[in-house]
């Protein structure tokens, strides 16, 4: 599709749809600025680009507790209500299969999708969140880490994005494990993954491969020195407590667009 198109198709203000397959799934949740109040009380309150990234999107939980390992060689799982480990090759949800053959029409059956697969590669397992989502034209999602979150070490969650504009796709993650002969939990009370809605424009090769550079500080023009005095000089010769410049100005663009970020802050040199 040219870009002309992808603009023309372009939704100002998208509303993802998810949809539960699974019934234990818990429901997608706006992400917190607060990273569930991991962060510092003062980056909390003052630090607007790290609220804002905190709470762009969704997070997305497994629907079942469960544990992973690998002894270098084959992965194990085992599951809230099992008692022993088993190989991990591709398991569905408990008593998901029948539940969607009951519900699915005939042609359909037989076609439920895992819950955890065993990748070819080397210490990799994919997860099923146990939802499918769409987008508005000319928006995809991305599925990733959690933003800010401290990582609980063990495994890696690697990022996609996915075009659900066009595709009706699962929300699943793939984790690699890090470390071998290590019981590595996965719990329905911590977010699995945070999605976060991009404009495919975003991520175009036009976009990407179109960038200007000013390579060297003598070719700033009077505009950019301008612009390095309103967000570093100014804010500094007038420190104060509260909000800065920035985050004023971002916060009042943002009660007139389309709210998908949380609640920035000046770049304070250091004294």
């Amino acid at each position: 599709m040219s870009q002309n198109n992808m603009e023309n198709i372009f939704s100002d203000c998208p509303s993802p749809t998810f949809y539960r397959f699974i019934k234990d799934a818990r429901l997608p949740e706006r992400a917190d600025k607060s990273a569930a109040g991991t962060l510092p009380t003062r980056a909390t309150r003052y630090c607007e680009p790290i609220t804002s990234a905190s709470s762009f999107g969704w997070w997305v939980y497994s629907p079942l507790d469960f544990s992973l390992q690998w002894d270098d060689d084959e992965i194990f799982w085992k599951w809230k209500g099992s008692l022993d480990w088993e190989i991990l090759e591709a398991v569905q949800f408990p008593d998901f299969e029948a539940k969607f053959d009951d519900a699915a029409p005939e042609a359909l059956r037989g076609y439920s999708l895992p819950f955890i697969t065993a990748l070819r590669e080397t210490g990799i397992v994919q997860v099923w969140t146990g939802l499918m989502a769409t987008t508005a034209p000319g928006w995809s999602l991305l599925v990733r880490p959690l933003a800010n979150f401290p990582n609980k070490g063990g495994y890696t969650l690697y990022e996609g994005i996915i075009e659900t504009d066009i595709w009706f796709s699962p929300i699943f993650t793939n984790i690699k494990l890090n470390k071998t002969n290590k019981e590595i939990k996965i719990s329905q009370e911590h977010p699995l993954v945070q999605i976060q809605p991009i404009p495919r424009i975003a991520y175009s090769d036009t976009t990407l491969g179109g960038k200007i550079t000013v390579i060297d500080i003598d070719s700033f023009t009077a505009i950019d020195w301008d612009n390095y005095n309103n967000t570093i000089v100014k804010p500094n010769k007038n420190r104060t407590f509260g909000l800065g410049p920035y985050a004023t100005a971002v916060r009042r663009r943002r009660r007139n667009i389309c709210p998908f970020s949380g609640t920035g802050s000046a770049f304070y040199l250091p004294t």
